[in-house]
C-alpha cells in the first residue's frame, strides 16, 4: 500500500518511529515532513498531506501533531479525506469500517509508539463495510445542507 505520513514539530519523532515501522511491514512510505523538530505549522503538513490522498497519489494517510485534533481538522477540510483522529486500535477499525477513513490522525503528546503501531495496523488492516454506510460516507463529501 502506498502511505503518505506528515506530522508537526511536536510529532516529527513519533513520524519517523511510524515511517520505519511501515516501511519494515511492506509498505511504500511518503514522508511529506518536517524533518527537523523547528517550529512548524500543522496546518501546512494536512493540507499537504490530504492533497497527495485526495489527488490519487497514495492509498492512504497518517498524520501526526502533539494532540492529533489540529492536523485532522485540516486534512478534513478537503472534501476528499476522511480523518479520523484514533488513539486505540477500535477507534481505526470503526473509521474504516463504518467511516471509510482515508486517514488517521494521531497525537504525539497521547498516543505511545506502541499503541501507535496498533491503531496503524488496525487501520491498514481494515476494510470498509459498505451496505447501510455508504450513504451516510457519501454525504460527508456531498453534504445535502
Amino acid at each position: 500500500m502506498r502511505i503518505a505520513i506528515a506530522s508537526d514539530h511536536a510529532a516529527v519523532d513519533l513520524k519517523a518511529v511510524l515511517r520505519e515501522y511501515l516501511i519494515e511491514i511492506g509498505h511504500e512510505v511518503a514522508d511529506l515532513g518536517p524533518e527537523t523538530a523547528d517550529r512548524v505549522d500543522y496546518p501546512d503538513y494536512g493540507y499537504k498531506l490530504a492533497s497527495v490522498v485526495a489527488e490519487g497519489i497514495v492509498d492512504r494517510g497518517v498524520v501526526l501533531c502533539g494532540s492529533g485534533i489540529g492536523i485532522s481538522i485540516a486534512v478534513n477540510r478537503n472534501p476528499a479525506c476522511r480523518c479520523a483522529l484514533v488513539s486505540e486500535p477500535l477507534s481505526a477499525v470503526l473509521a474504516r469500517e463504518h467511516n471509510d477513513a482515508n486517514v488517521i490522525a494521531m497525537g504525539a503528546r497521547l498516543t505511545g509508539e506502541d499503541m501507535a503501531k496498533a491503531c496503524l495496523d488496525a487501520f491498514l488492516s481494515t476494510d470498509f463495510a459498505e451496505g447501510r454506510h455508504t450513504g451516510r460516507v457519501e454525504k460527508l463529501s456531498n453534504p445535502v445542507c
